[in-house]
């Protein structure tokens, strides 16, 4: 797994890619509190290598809580920043500092 992270001089975003190898799964989505943990407009694409990668725009100066849902399952990030717990999930997410 692997998380890019593109700083733009002219806008206040960052382009962020998420990286997944998941050769074996159908769908895999990214969400988190910057998408209200939705997977619908967070999917990413399929490549012919098995991995799965989507660049999205993000606020930068904040952080984000977020995790994988490979084929209904979530999953972390193994090199997120940082990993916070969550009372709710009953599990650890990834953050993002941006």
């Amino acid at each position: 797994m692997a998380i890019t992270k593109q700083y733009l001089k002219s806008k206040p975003v960052v382009k962020v890619t998420f990286t997944v190898p998941a050769e074996d799964a159908k769908k895999v989505a990214v969400v988190g509190d910057f998408n209200n943990w939705n997977p619908k407009g967070s999917m990413l694409k399929k490549l012919k290598n098995g991995n799965f990668k989507g660049t999205f725009d993000l606020p930068k100066e904040n952080t984000y809580e977020f995790r994988y849902l490979v084929d209904g399952t979530y999953v972390n990030e193994t090199e997120a920043d940082r990993y916070q717990w969550n009372d709710y999930a009953g599990a650890e997410n990834a953050v993002l500092e941006l």
